[in-house]
């Protein structure tokens, strides 16, 4: 369904940051806008021309026409024609916002074309456009929240030992889906030393007793994503699988009481950060804190140094600090959480402690 407010707030927003314009193709920008995800989507341009105080207009080949959305204005091309110059005739000069997703084939015929109009990233131009979730939105992130929360408590009763890592993946993308995902994005299953790289996947390694088990898993409900990381231990953990596992899970608590409006999300990192470093881990915390979720599963805003960006009610994004000593295991905690008026709020609330497996 075309999104009329959404496409008014993302001129006015553009209009504010300075931009004469925004260049959405077809991707999560696209989708969030109009809910139109073009299934041929490639080589052939297509763009949705938004600019301040004029109607919106789709550049597009004419065989595209009779599935997309009503309620906007189209400028058809066929094949034989410059579809860049179709639809660089809508832009004048000024500078403009191209969404993240547009291949860099279309972006270099768009330059060319548009000799008076100079292109940026939407992530440059315009990184808040999708950041701050409605109520619909918040809504079908607790939905996705609660279904990846009950997937991981039907995983507990899965058998680990002696299995390997790809076949408790399939397990829990099976779960996934059983408990209301529409689509499983990834899954991490990281056993011993596997759960010491943070983007680990998934092997034939047989999970054995005394393993610490890095999940990481998520997908979509209803076009929203969840993602979450817990790490069990299979059989009684050891004094050092215990302290590493206290130290991360105290440090995610950092992170999620530091969350509430005006605070920079580098701020969040920082005080994550500090705690892992003051507990003598700090060289094996090797990633940042959090990454915003939505449409995507990583979008704005980034918990990490460097962003000064005051976090604002309706911000959704991971706290999800790690330890990964080498060769050896991997710790991590991940809750997704909303950024409220006065504070913060979890969208996970399965177990936070090392829960033995078996």
């Amino acid at each position: 369904m075309l999104g009329v407010d959404r496409i008014a707030r993302a001129a006015a927003l553009a209009a504010s940051a300075g931009l004469d314009g925004l260049l959405i193709a077809p991707g999560p920008d696209l989708r969030y806008l109009t809910g139109y995800s073009p299934l041929s989507a490639a080589e052939r341009l297509m763009v949705l021309v938004v600019r301040p105080g004029e109607e919106p207009v789709f550049v597009l080949p004419s065989f595209e026409r009779g599935d997309a959305p009503d309620g906007l204005r189209y400028v058809e091309w066929v094949d034989g024609e410059d579809p860049y110059s179709a639809a660089t005739k809508l832009l004048g000069a000024g500078r403009y916002a191209v969404s993240d997703a547009t291949w860099a084939l279309h972006v270099l015929g768009l330059q060319a074309a548009a000799a008076d109009a100079s292109l940026v990233s939407m992530s440059a131009g315009l990184p808040l456009l999708r950041a701050v979730k409605d109520a619909d939105e918040l809504a079908r992130m607790a939905r996705a929240g609660a279904a990846v929360d009950a997937a991981f408590g039907a995983l507990l009763d899965v058998p680990f030992a002696g299995r390997t890592e790809r076949d408790v993946g399939e397990e829990l993308t099976g779960l996934l889906r059983e408990h209301g995902h529409d689509s499983v994005d990834f899954i991490i299953v990281g056993s011993g030393p596997n759960g010491a790289n943070p983007h680990h996947g998934v092997s034939d390694r047989v999970i054995a007793e005394g393993d610490m088990v890095v999940l990481d898993f998520g997908g979509f409900v209803a076009g929203y994503g969840s993602d979450t990381t817990r790490t069990v231990h299979v059989g009684e953990a050891s004094d050092e699988h215990q302290r590493v596992h206290d130290v991360v899970r105290q440090a995610q608590q950092v992170g999620v009481e530091a969350v509430r409006p005006g605070v920079a999300c580098q701020d969040v990192d920082r005080g994550v950060r500090a705690h892992i470093v003051a507990a003598g881990y700090g060289e094996y915390f090797t990633h940042r804190t959090g990454h915003g979720i939505g449409v995507e599963t990583h979008e704005q805003p980034y918990i990490v140094e460097g962003s000064t960006q005051p976090l604002e009610p309706g911000m959704c994004f991971s706290i999800e600090p790690g330890i990964y000593l080498p060769r050896q295991f991997g710790v991590r905690i991940e809750d997704i959480v909303a950024v409220t008026d006065d504070g913060v709020r979890r969208l996970n609330e399965s177990p936070r402690e090392l829960l033995v497996v078996g």
